[in-house]
């Protein structure tokens, strides 16, 4: 995995956010960092999130600031000039994955099935997001679809439906890198300032996967 990749591996959480007002850029950053997780993805589901990116990425250079729901190689190109230093999408798109390597950028893209995962293996890359993980079967699946390609070294991040409760069903599978988690800065979270909640939810995140990696040693 490229070194952003790493580091989320590290922590074991990636903190997935759609964030409606630039102007909340630097005092979520500030709470993600306060939680001890000096990380975050903002999907591009909202008018502000290049500008997000941009400000999170000049103030508070500290946080590794990346980029979700990259639909589109407009969105790439956007993510890339603002600022973000990895991205990730829900599927996969051949012409966003291509584009991603020539500007060598690191990239996740989305998987359901193991026909998209015979797409991620067939273009070199060892990471993916798993989506909708809780719909599209949960831990079990996950396990069943990738089985087939654990000698190609690919992991992955499950996001969808993954919570501080049920984190450890998946951070205990072997080839889980990190989880997405929604919960730790939601829309309402930020849109009323609840940064003293985001610091808290972020901290008990990054606890409860150092537990759940320790104890499967």
């Amino acid at each position: 995995m490229t070194a952003p990749f790493e580091q989320a591996a590290s922590l074991g959480v990636v903190p997935v956010i759609a964030i409606e007002r630039a102007s909340d850029a630097v005092a979520l950053a500030d709470a993600l960092l306060e939680g001890g997780l000096p990380l975050a993805e903002i999907t591009f589901r909202t008018e502000a999130a290049a500008e997000v990116i941009a400000i999170m990425a000049d103030k508070r250079p500290e946080l590794l600031v990346g980029a979700g729901t990259i639909l589109t190689p407009q969105a790439l190109d956007a993510a890339i000039a603002a600022g973000a230093r990895f991205g990730l999408a829900p599927g996969f798109d051949g012409e966003i994955v291509a584009a991603a390597k020539t500007k060598d950028f690191p990239f996740a893209p989305g998987i359901m099935t193991p026909s998209d995962l015979t797409a991620v293996a067939r273009n070199g890359l060892t990471l993916a997001k798993f989506f909708p993980a809780k719909a599209a079967g949960g831990p079990a699946m996950l396990e069943a679809i990738s089985a087939p390609f654990a000698h190609l070294g690919t992991r992955f991040v499950p996001t969808g439906g993954v919570s501080l409760d049920n984190m450890h069903e998946w951070l205990k599978l072997g080839a889980v890198a990190a989880v997405g988690g929604t919960w730790i800065a939601t829309k309402a979270d930020i849109s009323e300032g609840r940064w003293s909640d985001i610091a808290a939810k972020a901290r008990a995140a990054v606890a409860k996967a150092r537990e759940i990696r320790e104890a499967g040693k």
